[in-house]
């Protein structure tokens, strides 16, 4: 079959190739045809050593497709369903999953990450994420694989499995976002798209849209963005927008130290700074003590948008269907396995023309 096979980590390119096969499913395991795999920064920041990623390996980490085989234990899916994958299967039982935080889980995550997915001949390949949906196929965990009415197309379902949960999760879980609210986002690519449209969903009364690329600005304002400002004219529009005491929410998509110190002094006191983006684990950002007592700030990571998966995939197909989640708009580019190295390198370069780009493997 075929799957695009990061070599080495620092590899900007990954190799096409035909003659990839897949483990066989384990009893709580399901194999999956992929049909269609969004291109997301995330699948950059592995192949350069951003994120952790376990080489060689298939990239790749935002799918959907098409139960093929279930293992023995598994009873909840027969082949044919339709289905996203997460990179977060939830075990429903360690502490994390009990206390009502299953984006936490590792106990699949960690083992499906850390034990090789695939097969080129006698060579063992990981799967990115535990993943690796630039691929025909993949073996899973059967949690990690969430049942989809199956007249939802398949690339808006992709969508859904990283990017939509992330941004929308942060906004409606993470921070809880309040009706009235006025809200900041930094960064307005895919998940950033995802922030500005649950930001909406969530009736924040101000969303401001910071990116240094102009070209994006409309197309924030087009998915609910009220504003949308360059970096350096942010404080000047903050005085005008709230009066200089700043946004209630400040959400950095970005995951540089820049744009995180950004964030919290676009801030009002009292407000809550999220962190979406995922950054370098040596980017370290620089707060004095005395600011974070005075100023009664909080500080929140949000992991997969504090989602739990399958009850949020569900919540955002109903947004979808109700027309209040504009998911077929995000899809910049519909490319084959053929682009993905093309596709990589779009985004890349910081497009101004792309928000999510699709993979469609038929």
């Amino acid at each position: 079959m075929r799957a695009a096979v990061l070599n080495a980590i620092g590899d900007d390119k990954l190799e096409l190739r035909d003659d990839v096969t897949t483990v066989d499913p384990g009893p709580d395991e399901v194999r999956i045809r992929v049909r269609a795999s969004g291109i997301c920064h995330s699948d950059l920041s592995a192949m350069d050593g951003t994120l952790p990623a376990l080489a060689p390996g298939v990239v790749g980490h935002e799918g959907s497709g098409e139960i093929l085989e279930v293992g023995s234990a598994v009873t909840h899916l027969v082949p044919g369903d339709h289905v996203t994958v997460s990179f977060v299967p939830p075990c429903g039982s360690c502490a994390n999953c009990l206390r009502g935080q299953p984006n936490l889980c590792a106990v699949h995550a960690i083992a499906a990450f850390t034990t090789p997915r695939f097969r080129l001949g006698d060579t063992p390949l990981f799967g990115y994420a535990g993943l690796g949906t630039f691929a025909d196929e993949v073996v899973v965990p059967s949690s990690g694989a969430i049942k989809v009415d199956a007249d939802v197309p398949f690339e808006t379902a992709a969508l859904i499995a990283c990017g939509v949960l992330t941004g929308v999760g942060s906004v409606l879980n993470t921070a809880q976002v309040e009706p009235g609210s006025t809200v900041v986002v930094f960064g307005c690519g895919g998940v950033g798209i995802s922030v500005i449209q649950g930001a909406r969903i969530a009736g924040a009364a101000t969303i401001v849209a910071v990116d240094p690329v102009e070209g994006k600005h409309s197309v924030a304002q087009r998915f609910g963005a009220t504003h949308a400002v360059t970096p350096e004219h942010l404080d000047q529009l903050k005085g005008e927008l709230t009066g200089g005491e700043g946004f209630d929410y400040a959400f950095d998509v970005v995951g540089a130290p820049a744009t995180i110190r950004a964030g919290w002094d676009a801030t009002r006191r009292g407000g809550a700074v999220v962190v979406v983006g995922a950054g370098r684990g040596d980017a370290m950002v620089s707060f004095s003590a005395q600011e974070l007592f005075l100023h009664d700030k909080k500080i929140l990571g949000s992991f997969y948008g504090s989602s739990h998966v399958h009850r949020d995939t569900a919540t955002m197909l109903r947004f979808w269907r109700a027309g209040l989640l504009d998911l077929d708009g995000m899809i910049s580019r519909r490319l084959t396995f053929a682009d993905i190295n093309d596709g990589l390198g779009l985004l890349r370069e910081g497009s101004t023309d792309v928000i999510r780009q699709v993979v469609t493997l038929a």
